[in-house]
């Protein structure tokens, strides 16, 4: 009986009930009606248990590094040395805004703070360059699915603490993957605006004005720098980096850039306690759904069902693929993340799928679902800044989805993409 726990689920997705909620009542009343009462009490107590987690305190922590450098300005000075860098192409702001969201993932490690923080500046200023605001708005959500791959990464420190892996190498793994996504939609944007002759932004910046722009982004660009350094050269843990990056946001805004004071800081720290709150409620649910996923056995009834459809692990990857492409466009990647990673996980490494190489295809799957008709949450998050409907955004971001599923199939079937650098660093075998 227990086994009905995930279509239930699904229903109350349907109706409208929230995620949160659907996750515990589901399997709650199920429980309830199958007279098992000690394990819904183990339940909701897992709800603490599942928050209750020293490594997912890097989580707020790296929220709140996030709206520290956005509130302190550093996104504008971000978008400044990619204008320097790539505005004199055709089609050069939509150009910067790819690049914009390469350097803001660096920082924040969140596909909303991105749509929100650089479509608000973004596609006002390519309205006026001559943009479509339907375009404008679908090249910022494309290109904002790149803040969850490259690192610090909230999703993949959550894959972490479910799946028992390494969170550095799950950081080191997105490198290449999350450089490959924005090369490609550049690619795109340059297709496209050979065709219908978009814009250069400004004329060819000087060396000088590059390196002004430069200087100016030099302190924020440390960030990754400094949170990635610390982790490999075990000078601290993810966790502790987290509040590394918050101090030095503080330093950064407050002392060095000037562009913070300390009137901002109570709506920063409600915003970012806000957003904690939100995630760190989903994950107590999702780990607590995840002990009916165990009582239910439904991790080995669906592992039959998967070997029975074939035993090549190419013909599977590619079903998942395809499987996680659809849960990705009605389930955020947060809860889809820790609903399916301890179902599918296992499967594929029995397989031989090298374990890091499958979390890196799961996160950025179910992360490209961020930006994906008809439910991706930046989808709704770009209309709420362009002012554009979510129905046309969905239309004109369909060719830089396109370049996003090959990236994918592409990390999927050649596993050096991603497996490289953990390798070459010591982190995978």
């Amino acid at each position: 009986m227990l086994v009905w726990f995930l279509p239930l689920f699904l229903l109350f997705l349907m109706i409208g009930l929230p995620v949160f909620f659907g996750m515990l009542a589901a399997p709650g009343l199920l429980l309830w009606l199958n007279g098992q009462d000690r394990d819904l009490i183990l339940l909701y107590r897992n709800v603490y248990n599942g928050m209750a987690s020293f490594p997912l305190m890097a989580i707020p922590f790296f929220m709140l590094a996030g709206e520290l450098m956005n509130r302190g300005g550093i996104t504008m000075r971000l978008v400044e040395f990619s204008q320097a860098m790539m505005g004199h192409f055709r089609g050069g702001l939509a150009h910067v805004n790819v690049l914009s969201s390469m350097l803001f993932a660096g920082l924040s490690g969140s596909a909303v703070a991105d749509t929100s923080a650089l479509g608000s500046m973004l596609i006002p200023a390519m309205q006026k360059e001559g943009y479509t605001r339907k375009f404008a708005a679908a090249i910022t959500a494309a290109s904002s699915v790149i803040g969850p791959i490259i690192p610090p990464s909230g999703i993949m420190i959550i894959y972490a603490y479910v799946m028992g892996e390494s969170v550095a190498a799950l950081f080191l793994a997105g490198i290449i993957p999350g450089i490959l996504v924005g090369i490609g939609l550049m690619i795109m944007v340059k297709v496209m605006a050979d065709k219908y002759d978009f814009p250069a932004s400004r004329s060819k910046a000087s060396w000088g004005e590059r390196g002004q722009a430069s200087l100016k982004a030099f302190f924020p660009l440390m960030t990754p720098v400094i949170i990635l350094g610390g982790i490999l050269g075990g000078v601290f843990t993810p966790t502790e980096a987290a509040a590394v990056a918050v101090g030095y946001a503080i330093i950064v805004g407050m002392f060095i850039l000037r562009t913070l004071t300390l009137r901002d800081l109570p709506d920063v720290f409600m915003r970012a306690a806000m957003t904690s709150a939100t995630v760190l409620l989903l994950v107590g649910a999702a780990m607590a759904f995840k002990t009916v996923v165990s009582l239910s056995h439904t991790p080995e009834i669906l592992a039959e069902f998967v070997l029975g459809l074939s035993e090549n692990p190419l013909i599977l990857l590619f079903l998942i693929n395809l499987l996680l492409f659809v849960v990705g466009m009605f389930l955020d990647a947060g809860p889809a993340i820790i609903i399916l990673g301890p179902i599918l996980g296992p499967i594929f490494v029995d397989l031989g799928v090298d374990p890091i190489h499958f979390a890196i295809i799961m996160s950025v799957n179910l992360t490209v679902g961020l930006a994906t008709p008809p439910m991706g949450l930046v989808l709704f998050v770009a209309s709420s800044v362009s002012g554009e409907r979510v129905e046309t955004i969905s239309k004109a971001i369909l060719p830089f989805l396109a370049v996003e599923i090959v990236v994918i199939f592409l990390i999927t079937f050649i596993p050096e993409i991603s497996m490289t650098i953990p390798r070459l660093t010591g982190f995978a075998d």
